[in-house]
């Protein structure tokens, strides 16, 4: 099955580049609500179901043991841009559990953030784990080892108990196998696995409604989403798309992307999830989908799908800033 472009690029009024995708919507009870092309391909989904991958760190207790309150689990579920506030609250994250950098796992790059990197590398700094997009989840993942006392070296391979706890919450939230014939290794050195985009769909649908969940889990997830919606700045960063989807209606949207284009999302309100693939692994292209996706599903509140169509038509500028294209939404998206 060949996926339709969802996403056309345009420089003047000529379609530069067109990107094809899958998109799932599902409700909690596993009811396709809008499909488009193939959402049964097995995709992986990275760093856009960070958000049950936390789930671990509310359900142990140690997110209350160690005093979290939302900022700390919105950075548990994000990809930052290693800005100030970020690393920080790393930091701050690994030292209540009596750790620090040194424990992390998860690999060393700049900042995304261009402000913070020149700023590091002006001060004459060189990043660390902490600056790595990943190191709020693996500060998540190293105080729940603490906390439930596992041995924390190695806890992002395969097999070791802290990756057995996030593979069961995967497997059980979206209802699909994630066994050792679809896994794989993340950028930050974790299992990841590659399911059915409709799973990772019919998965957030879940995790807004706590649909079918015990007491324990509905109140991790509820805690977790909620957190996010309120600090969607730890969630991302600066001029980021999760964190402009989530301000254009606070409390309303849960949105996170990951790499290769994958884009997760979730609207409460109408108990829907949202999964995301842009074939090509253009990350505009997923956040533009994201936007456009949303906008048709809250299309009752016209100012607010207005301004989900404003993102999914971001503008192209020239190195001078003047626009000379946008992103369009195809009649696919509709």
């Amino acid at each position: 099955m060949t996926n339709p472009v969802l996403i056309e690029v345009l420089r003047g009024a000529i379609v530069e580049s067109a990107h094809r995708g899958a998109v799932a919507v599902f409700d909690a009870d596993g009811k396709a609500v809008w499909e488009i092309g193939d959402t049964s391909k097995p995709v992986f989904p990275r760093s856009a179901v960070k958000a049950i991958q936390a789930l671990p760190l509310v359900e142990t207790g140690a997110a209350d043991a160690y005093g979290f309150g939302n900022r700390e689990l919105a950075l548990a579920c994000a990809s930052h841009s290693g800005e100030p506030a970020h690393v920080e609250l790393a930091r701050s994250m690994l030292a209540r559990a009596g750790l620090d950098k040194s424990a992390l796992e998860c690999g060393t790059h700049w900042p995304s953030n261009h402000d913070a990197e020149i700023a590091l590398a002006r001060a004459g700094g060189w990043p660390n784990a902490l600056h790595n997009n990943c190191s709020g989840k693996h500060s998540g993942f190293l105080c729940t080892c603490v906390h439930a006392g596992i041995a924390h070296r190695g806890y992002v391979k395969a097999g070791h108990a802290l990756q057995e706890m996030v593979r069961d919450a995967m497997q059980e939230i979206t209802g699909a196998a994630h066994g050792a014939a679809e896994r794989a290794t993340d950028g930050c050195s974790i299992p990841t696995y590659a399911v059915p985009l409709k799973s990772f769909a019919l998965g957030f649908a879940r995790m807004a409604t706590t649909n079918g969940f015990g007491p324990e889990r509905a109140k991790a997830a509820k805690r977790l989403l909620s957190a996010c919606m309120a600090e969607p700045f730890f969630v991302a960063g600066t001029g980021r798309a999760d964190l402009a989807l989530m301000e254009a209606a606070p409390g309303r949207i849960f949105a996170k992307g990951g790499a290769e284009g994958v884009h997760c999302s979730a609207i409460p309100e109408l108990g829907l999830g949202i999964a995301i693939k842009c074939d090509d692994g253009a990350g505009r292209a997923g956040e533009a989908i994201a936007a456009a996706v949303l906008a048709r599903l809250l299309h009752t509140d016209e100012a607010l799908a207005a301004k989900l169509l404003e993102l999914a038509t971001a503008p192209i500028e020239s190195r001078i800033g003047a626009k000379v294209g946008a992103l369009r939404p195809t009649p696919a998206l509709n």
